[in-house]
């Protein structure tokens, strides 16, 4: 296995250090389509009902005096694919962010409501953001891969960050994110090349295997791939589906073939308002209210 070179202060100037808070203990790596909807196979089901990831109860969101989010109410199942799609301005990237309290870094920002995330309360007091945010990992529309350091060190910078040293673990946590990134046998031989030498795909998957290195329960993926190639698309499209198996995955598109293809339930929103939320299957082929059948079909946004 390549040898990961270690990361020093002076490897990373200070805009490069995000803010990472403890790291979970080293856990075993799991094992590891068109307008006709294929959606992804159900989750397994047991005898009980499936676990709810997010629990969210009358969320209104606030920036001043600006409503974005309206007495939106929805429940997310764990170890699924769930896709919020709309027409630009909706709301929804601000849900996606709400999830993991991003939106708090917009001056002025306030909310109504609740979110429970696996039966915590996310808004709770004492809660801290920056260990929802380690829980909640987000993958951003650009990929955003820090110019100044190595494949290997973009991967391993929060374990870094946080004071993991030993190379025997860093090495076989390296090795494993990047093939749950599906990009190991792209880079396995050039671990110490600027994480942007690699192309806008390659550069979506790295920033992906950096999310999943610490291990989250739950990623968001704020259109993922709309700056994408379709083949680039395609790959990332197929890891979702694998990663879907060991995490939660919510995703925010405008692509809504793609919400077709990729998710097992889709929440459809217009003007702040969560309008419709069902299996990804019927809101595409029977939706229930007009405003979604009428964009699905394509007559507007």
């Amino acid at each position: 296995m390549n040898q990961v070179i270690s990361i020093t202060p002076s490897t990373m100037s200070d805009r490069d250090k995000p803010a990472v808070d403890a790291v979970a203990a080293p856990t075993p790596v799991p094992t590891m389509k068109p307008m006709a909807v294929v959606p992804p196979s159900a989750p397994a089901t047991t005898a009980g009902p499936p676990q709810i990831a997010f629990d969210i109860q009358d969320l209104s969101i606030f920036y001043g005096a600006h409503q974005a989010i309206k007495n939106v109410s929805l429940q997310i199942t764990a170890h699924s694919v769930t896709a919020i799609i709309g027409p630009s301005g909706c709301g929804k990237s601000t849900l996606l962010r709400s999830l993991n309290r991003m939106h708090e870094l917009t001056p002025g920002a306030r909310h109504t409501g609740s979110i429970r995330i696996l039966g915590d309360d996310l808004y709770g007091p004492g809660i801290d953001p920056t260990v929802v945010r380690r829980r909640v990992g987000m993958i951003f529309q650009k990929s955003n891969p820090f110019p100044t350091l190595t494949i290997a060190e973009n991967v391993l910078v929060g374990l870094r960050l946080n004071g993991v040293r030993d190379k025997v673990f860093l090495n076989r946590r390296l090795e494993e994110s990047l093939r749950m990134a599906a990009l190991w046998d792209e880079v396995k031989d050039h671990l110490h090349r600027p994480g942007t030498s690699l192309s806008g795909g390659q550069q979506q998957r790295l920033c992906i295997a950096r999310a999943i290195a610490n291990r989250p329960e739950i990623l968001l993926m704020d259109e993922p791939c709309s700056a994408l190639d379709p083949i680039a698309t395609g790959k990332v499209e197929e890891l979702i589906h694998e990663l879907s198996r060991d995490y939660t995955i919510v995703i925010v598109t405008h692509n809504m073939q793609q919400a077709a293809r990729v998710s097992n339930k889709t929440a459809f929103m217009y003007m702040g308002k969560l309008v419709e939320y069902g299996e990804t299957e019927q809101i595409f082929m029977n939706p229930k209210d007009p405003q979604t059948e009428a964009y699905v079909s394509g007559r507007f946004g």
